[in-house]
């Protein structure tokens, strides 16, 4: 009994469970075999044209700006087919639509308008008089106005920086420059001002031109020189630091006297409620004039601090800068309790000017389907004329304004009056707009270019977090859906979480639509991280943007061509790369999986080992990855000129399934001749002069050769922008499959315990039916691809475009040469 238990194990192994272990075993057989379907060097392939891709950005030349000196910047290589696909700009105002290049225009002075006089010249920024600097008008008393002025010359951060004149260039001219050579200072010194913010230094040199400078900080006593030319001493006691949450700052001084002394400057809507309302009409009125006029207004307060209010102040600020939690909070509740009761004297206006191109940027971006979300911390009238100017809003638009000034007419409660007006605006803009074209989103209707949505931060602030959750999310979709079928949307008195939050809230909506947020401070870097691709403006108020953006540009205007022609071009190419991998890997496996029905299942591979590994990494990868750094299937010139293009490419357009359903029949076509016509060949036994038989190598690679010649020329004959590196790798690629077959094959290698190619390649080669054959089968399977390039007619915008840019060949400023005499120097000027 002992040996038959032996026996019986033995059967049971071989009738039961072997069967089982050969099927697991076939499986991993052929997991192995048909793994490169997957194509796993296209994750490296993709990462290296990202990588490389990037650097076109960097080298554009049309990104320089000679202020500066200073290009584009990327800062990560994930996003650039991301640029393609933008839905929504969020966009800062102040330093993104405008230069951040303020100059002081006018004051007011208890209600009375003082405004420099016209025929003074302008010299870096600075008026500059042939005499003294004159006050204009003394409506409101010299002692008010030098309250106003001394205001003007300690409330800031401002720094002084002197020089000569043979050192200017050294001066930091981000900030500014200031002088009055010949009424306070030597001829061979110039005063230059450096501060945080442009505005602080146009306020101080408007002061100037009334006759008081600020003549610096010195071991906490700011000193300044007044109208009489005497010098003026105050010790700083406490800055209260700006916050755009607060729209404010302050300073504490000690004038000589003893007098304490509270100056504080800020947004009308953050000053206004701190003093005495019976001196607010007086300004108000100045005010708004000016923001209807596009400049940035700021109002100015001061007040008395008696012994006892300024020592309660002194001890909760020090006491809040201790704190090791809840800092912020407790310094914000010494500040609000500080800045109260106090007594406004006047209030600024300093003009903005919109940035070189700044109209023409937003006109292609909206026409080329994107929508355009102001979002600043400015007043409304000051944002609404910025968005005249710059033609988001035109003359016939409609506004549906949803402020707080709407919100109270009528007597009723706000959350009453909120909803109301959301139902009302949804019926307009929403339920009453006409039906939009087939083909045409309704985001890019001309129908919805009728209405201009325009909203605060404190209505804001209600319709996304009302009093119930149901209304809350009632309003946000009603808010959402109004603000979709308007053709801008300008949402001012936003603090920096709100920019966040509306970025949040349209990114997260129905489709889930590209973001992009473009700012240049540090009150956009919110925004601009929440957004998908975050665009830093080089600007003058720090590089807080910059660091923490995806790609920073030195002006607006360069928007226009990163993304309507990098963006466009980057899109197309990833698609193109990704599609094509898909296609060239079920040429290359689909013959080894009909060869299986013929080997009997054998797992024998069709091809050999080497050429099994060098497929991905060395015959095909080349040619694909300059086509995706290099192509450009239609000119920038045309990108740039006619923004509808970017429409088409829209809502991942490239990578939608009847695309992948061709290249996949392409695939399944190429492979089935490849493998059934080599088959067909092989129908002969005699292929050879001497009458000797081809084995399985040379029928696997005659099947290698023709798959290898033929995706790389299917390649070339979608190439539309040859250069000469799309020459080299192309030719090159083939010459070098041909180089290592014979090379591998050619020599004995010590190395292999047995060499499956020895002399396979050159043996096939000398068959003149094996020549026939691949010739015949390579153009056999481009018939197809050939006559649709010969036979199609050019249609759509492409074809109208490249025709217009062609007729103008010739002339002596074009750039649209014929794209196959163009080489890679010409293309590194006009930047890929």
């Amino acid at each position: 009994m002992s040996g038959v238990e032996p026996v019986c194990t033995k059967l049971y192994f071989q009738n039961v469970l072997l069967p089982y272990l050969k099927m697991f075993t076939d499986f991993l057989s052929f997991m192995v075999l048909f793994n490169f379907i997957i194509p796993v060097s296209m994750y490296v392939t993709v990462e290296m044209q990202k990588f490389l891709g990037s650097f076109f950005i960097t080298w554009d030349k049309d990104f320089f700006d000679p202020e500066i000196k200073e290009g584009a910047l990327v800062n990560t290589s994930d996003l650039n087919e991301e640029l393609g696909q933008v839905e929504y700009i969020f966009t800062d105002k102040t330093g993104t639509l405008t230069q951040n290049n303020m100059e002081f225009i006018e004051c007011c002075i208890d209600g009375f308008q003082y405004r420099h006089r016209e025929d003074s010249s302008e010299l870096d920024g600075v008026c500059v008089t042939d005499g003294p600097v004159n006050k204009v008008q003394q409506k409101a008393g010299t002692e008010r106005e030098e309250l106003f002025l001394r205001a003007l010359c300690l409330c800031h951060t401002v720094q002084v920086k002197e020089s000569t004149k043979n050192g200017r260039d050294q001066i930091d001219q981000v900030d500014g420059l200031g002088a009055d050579e010949e009424v306070l200072h030597p001829p061979q010194k110039e005063r230059g001002f450096i501060a945080s913010s442009p505005d602080e230094i146009a306020l101080v040199q408007g002061a100037m031109r009334y006759g008081f400078t600020f003549l610096g900080l010195e071991s906490k006593n700011m000193k300044i020189l007044n109208r009489n030319k005497d010098v003026e001493t105050y010790e700083l006691l406490h800055v209260l630091n700006f916050d755009p949450v607060r729209r404010r700052m302050s300073v504490m001084v000690r004038s000589k006297t003893g007098d304490i002394l509270l100056f504080c400057k800020g947004a009308d809507s953050s000053i206004f409620p701190r003093v005495r309302q019976e001196e607010v009409e007086r300004i108000r009125m100045h005010v708004e004039r000016n923001a209807t006029d596009g400049y940035r207004t700021l109002c100015v307060a001061y007040k008395h601090l008696s012994a006892e209010e300024y020592a309660n102040a002194d001890a909760g600020l020090r006491e809040a800068k201790l704190a090791l939690q809840d800092r912020e909070e407790k310094l914000m509740d010494v500040y609000n309790q500080v800045e109260t009761e106090m007594t406004l004297i006047g209030a600024t206006a300093v003009e903005d000017q919109l940035q070189d191109e700044a109209a023409q940027t937003m006109e292609a971006l909206q026409v080329a389907g994107m929508k355009v979300w102001v979002l600043t911390g400015d007043k409304m009238e000051t944002a609404k004329s910025t968005c005249y100017a710059c033609g988001l809003f035109k003359k016939n638009t409609e506004l549906l304004e949803l402020t707080l000034r709407t919100l109270e007419d009528g007597g009723r409660r706000r959350e009453e009056r909120l909803h109301d007006l959301l139902l009302e605006y949804h019926k307009k803009a929403v339920q009453d707009a006409p039906p939009v074209k087939l083909g045409i989103t309704r985001s890019w209707s001309v129908a919805s270019h009728g209405f201009g949505f325009i909203i605060d931060g404190a209505s804001l602030s209600m319709v996304l977090s009302s009093s119930s959750e149901s209304n809350s999310s009632l309003y946000k979709n009603l808010f959402l859906q109004i603000c979709q079928n308007c053709t801008a949307v300008l949402c001012c008195r936003m603090a920096p979480l709100q920019k966040a939050q509306i970025v949040r809230l349209v990114k997260n909506s129905k489709g889930s639509p590209i973001t992009l947020s473009i700012g240049d401070g540090a009150n956009d870097v919110s925004m601009i991280l929440e957004a998908h691709v975050g665009i830093g403006i080089k600007g003058k108020e720090g590089r807080q943007a910059v660091k923490n953006s995806d790609y920073a540009i030195p002006k607006l205007k360069h928007l226009k061509k990163l993304l309507l022609a990098h963006g466009h071009l980057y899109y197309v190419r990833i698609a193109h790369l990704v599609q094509y991998f898909f296609y060239k890997n079920l040429c290359f496996i689909l013959p080894q999986f009909l060869y299986q029905f013929f080997c009997g299942f054998s797992q024998q591979p069709l091809y050999d080992a080497a050429y099994l590994t060098m497929y991905n990494i060395c015959f095909t990868s080349m040619p694909i990855l300059a086509y995706s750094l290099l192509e450009q299937h239609i000119c920038i010139e045309v990108l740039l000129d006619n923004s509808t293009l970017y429409r088409e490419i829209a809502k991942n357009a490239m990578l939608r399934w009847k695309l992948f359903l061709y290249w996949t029949a392409l695939g399944l076509f190429h492979g089935l001749v490849f493998f059934f016509g080599v088959r067909f060949l092989f129908s002969n036994p005699a292929l050879q002069d001497n009458g000797q038989v081809f084995g399985n190598w040379s029928y696997g690679t005659i099947v290698f050769t023709v798959l290898v010649f033929t995706v790389t020329l299917k390649l070339a004959l979608v190439t539309q922008h040859w250069t000469w590196i799309n020459h080299f790798v192309i030719w090159g690629s083939l010459a070098f499959y041909v180089f290592f077959s014979f090379f591998w094959g050619g020599i004995i290698w010590p190395f292999l315990s047995h060499q499956r190619l020895y002399f396979v390649f050159a043996n096939m080669l000398s068959s003149v039916s094996a020549w026939l054959v691949i010739i015949l089968l390579i153009l056999l399977s481009l018939l197809p691809e050939i006559l649709l390039v010969v036979l199609r007619k050019p249609r759509g915008p492409h074809a109208r475009q490249k025709k217009q840019v062609q007729s103008n060949v010739g002339g002596p400023q074009s750039s649209a040469r014929p794209l196959l005499m163009r080489t890679f120097s010409d293309e590194s000027n006009t930047v890929i």
